[in-house]
């Protein structure tokens, strides 16, 4: 006999460990949540810094895109996460929304209940900010959010020479206005990280009619008679949804999912054997990520956190940290950064940056052996749009990921304008006592040929990933503004994938925020 609850929760990540959450707040309503990964006890996944561990393999899919045809085949490598908690249990922990104008367009593209003023209310509900209220933040939300724990000199240092070029300092870049350079809000609460699981699972785990299940791995959807009622996991058994069954799996995790649960476009599931149960040739389309750009300088002395990566300085700053809560184990080496245009003229800033208080941090960026600080830019609005399909009907085969990055010239031009904004603002004078070279792209990179050369060796995925399940009003979307999905009743997606329009910022609280209205939305719906 089939296990049963109302709701099916598929995906424990930022968006799905909310909507559990916040739908088992009602005793009467039997909730699972269904996650792939395993638990996030580690210590890595509590401590700021465990970031940098997280994009070399720890609780990730392992996953890499196909060879960029715009940028010389460059493969990169797509860490997407796979633990209780997704993407907020692993990343960089920087708590920003985008800009109000992209919540705005997304109205205007047919998306009502969207617009900022619609969602600002959800950021709000989420938010336990230790420092800032009023219009713009909430401080009883069970997210915590803080200010950086252990910045360094050289943060006042990189401010003072954005300065210098016109950049003003900004105290909250998730308040009134976005551009600037800023300390980033962070989500951690007393110098730990808070992930959404933590946030908003952890607490409610004794709720009897929640059930958490993880290393649950799901085969496909089922759906009968045009409804989703439930789910096949990989070893046969099923389990069912009364009510709805709400996929959250992410930008790629989701369509991947439909696809193998043959929902998605109909040639490309034929080709593959799969028993096409609704052709949308949306899913999966539409994907859209930020390029992130580097530059690299060599520090003359001990200005940032790479010096603690000697095994008996790694001792000493966990002591630090054990007793004081500061140092680099408090770090989440990007907590400072800001927003700049590469375009004069556009209609909000284009550009973000995330000061790396040390070196090779993240999978496939180089280090300093003598110590460095890294400088990082992304291109805020990209139009080049990618996918995600199918290698195989086999489950445990990666999904073909496609950013399809640079494939829009504008993207190739704002992106070198970016990191070239990055050397100019580490070779200025407030600088200079810190750095003693830049080393990538370096001196000898000068034509724009050279610069795509070198992005084309030297760039990564920002991991904001977005799109591919997007809503819109009309049929050809895939989901609606209330995020059914558009042909299967009883199905709904609430995660990074619905934004017809990725965000012009990091995506983890606007996807934390996804939850929060998809939660309501179900409630009203369904009456609970």
């Amino acid at each position: 006999m089939a296990e049963g609850y109302d709701f099916i929760i598929i995906g424990g990540g930022s968006a799905g460990s909310v909507i559990a959450s916040r739908l088992s707040e009602n005793p009467d309503v039997r909730v699972c949540l269904l996650e792939a990964g395993g638990s996030d006890r580690h210590p890595f996944f509590h401590l700021p810094a465990g970031f940098a561990k997280m994009t070399k393999g720890i609780a990730s899919w392992g996953w890499s895109t196909t060879p960029q045809t715009h940028m010389q085949g460059k493969v990169f490598t797509y860490t997407q996460a796979k633990v209780i908690g997704g993407g907020s249990a692993i990343n960089a922990q920087i708590y920003t929304r985008g800009h109000p104008l992209d919540y705005d367009e997304w109205r205007q593209l047919g998306c009502e209940g969207w617009s900022y003023e619609d969602v600002l209310p959800y950021f709000r509900k989420s938010e336990g900010n230790d420092t800032y209220a009023g219009r713009y933040h909430g401080q009883d939300g069970p997210l915590g959010v803080s200010k950086p724990a252990a910045p360094l000199p050289i943060c006042e240092a990189y401010f003072e020479a954005a300065k210098a070029l016109g950049i003003p300092f900004n105290e909250d870049v998730t308040g009134e206005v976005q551009e600037g350079a800023a300390y980033y809000q962070l989500t951690q609460k007393n110098a730990r990280r808070s992930s959404s699981a933590m946030a908003f699972l952890h607490p409610n785990r004794g709720r009897k009619n929640l059930t958490v299940k993880l290393r649950a791995n799901v085969r496909r959807i089922v759906v009968e008679q045009g409804r989703a009622v439930g789910v096949e996991m990989l070893d046969g058994t099923r389990i069912t949804a009364e009510r709805e069954v709400v996929l959250c799996s992410g930008a790629i995790g989701s369509p991947r999912l439909l696809q193998l649960s043959g929902i998605g476009p109909a040639d490309h599931l034929q080709e593959l054997g799969i028993d096409v149960v609704l052709d949308q040739p949306q899913v999966g389309a539409n994907l859209q990520d930020h390029l992130d750009l580097y530059c690299i300088a060599e520090v003359s002395g001990p200005h940032t956190y790479d010096r603690f990566a000697k095994p008996h300085l790694s001792v000493l700053a966990g002591m630090k940290y054990l007793l004081t809560k500061k140092g680099p184990v408090a770090s989440s080496l990007f907590e400072t950064g800001g927003f700049w245009y590469a375009d004069p003229d556009a209609r909000s800033p284009d550009l973000q940056f995330h000061l790396g208080l040390g070196t090779g941090i993240e999978a496939g960026v180089v280090s300093m052996p003598e110590g460095g600080v890294t400088l990082n830019s992304c291109y805020l609005r990209p139009r080049s749009r990618g996918s995600v399909r199918l290698a195989s009907s086999d489950p445990a085969k990666a999904p073909l990921i496609d950013p399809n990055y640079c494939a829009d010239p504008r993207d190739r031009e704002m992106s070198i304008r970016g990191l070239k904004l990055t050397q100019q603002i580490l070779g200025q004078q407030a600088l200079s006592h810190m750095i003693k070279a830049e080393r990538l792209p370096g001196p000898d990179v000068r034509t724009d040929e050279e610069y795509f050369n070198f992005i084309c060796q030297h760039s990564k995925t920002s991991h904001h990933c977005a799109g591919t399940c997007a809503m819109g009003a009309g049929d050809s979307a895939v989901v609606t503004p209330r995020l059914a999905f558009n042909g299967v009743e009883g199905l709904r997606v609430a995660d990074a994938s619905i934004m017809p329009r990725v965000v012009s910022s990091n995506t983890n609280a606007p996807t934390i925020m996804i939850g929060e209205k998809a939660a309501d939305m179900i409630r009203e719906d369904q009456g609970i």
